[in-house]
């Protein structure tokens, strides 16, 4: 591990370390080794994200600039009553087809007392098992609204960039394979209310109907591509 050339001067313009060159005592043992190992830190203030990350064998500091549409404060309130969802978008990349935009969802976890927070396309698979399991409908239909949003906005800069649409594409895929997940493990909300504490109720929310759901993921990629080519062509028709 590379520490001898560390980039002293912009670590602590950034409060990373301090005149003495000893690290801040806001960052923990465990994180400093992290860091020094390539790992980012992460510093919130308000809607605001910064994130750190050394390069080059520890000798340059990579400084990302994020912006939420929500303030953490916000985020942490609100995530003890239900999954709250956040937009983060990237203010360090003045290029529009690199400006990317990503999905958060903030999770309390009454047990630890902590909010964690998933990322819609990173964390995709997870984040599907653990609102599938809390077995709420609305809740079910609230992160299919977030996904839906989050493959427009991928959509969108696919026909505005068709130059980089194999590096958008993977996004896609993952967001459009999530969606249908939840399509094959929610019923339609009217039906619920239809039947009342009815048989769908309970079979909606058993785990093995997303377990099986789960292992046709893989199935599933080539009809999800056709799929996206289809939205594709409707919505060049569209703007025709």
């Amino acid at each position: 591990m590379q520490t001898e050339n560390l980039p002293t001067e912009e670590l602590k313009k950034f409060g990373i370390i301090n005149e003495d060159l000893s690290f801040s005592k806001k960052l923990k043992a465990d994180d400093i080794q992290k860091f020094l190992q390539g790992y980012t830190i992460v510093a919130d203030n308000d809607k605001n994200r910064a994130t750190f990350q050394l390069t080059e064998n520890n000798t340059r500091l990579k400084v990302i600039f994020l912006e939420r549409d929500k303030s953490i404060s916000e985020i942490l309130r609100n995530s003890k009553d239900g999954i709250e969802y956040s937009t983060i978008q990237d203010l360090s990349n003045k290029n529009e087809k690199k400006l990317s935009l990503e999905k958060k969802a903030f999770i309390y976890d009454k047990e630890n007392n902590i909010v964690a927070e998933f990322d819609l396309i990173k964390n995709a698979t997870e984040l599907t098992a653990i609102i599938a399991d809390k077995k709420d409908v609305a809740e079910m239909n609230r992160y299919k609204n977030e996904l839906q949003k989050l493959k427009n906005f991928l959509m969108d800069k696919m026909d505005q960039y068709p130059e980089i649409a194999k590096e958008i594409s993977n996004d896609l895929n993952i967001v459009s394979r999530e969606i249908n997940t939840v399509n094959s493990i929610s019923p339609d909300e009217k039906q619920i209310l239809k039947g009342g504490n009815s048989e769908i109720d309970l079979n909606v929310n058993d785990r093995d109907r997303y377990e099986d759901a789960n292992r046709n993921r893989e199935e599933q990629e080539e009809e999800i591509e056709q799929e996206i080519e289809q939205e594709q062509e409707k919505r060049r028709g569209f703007r025709r």
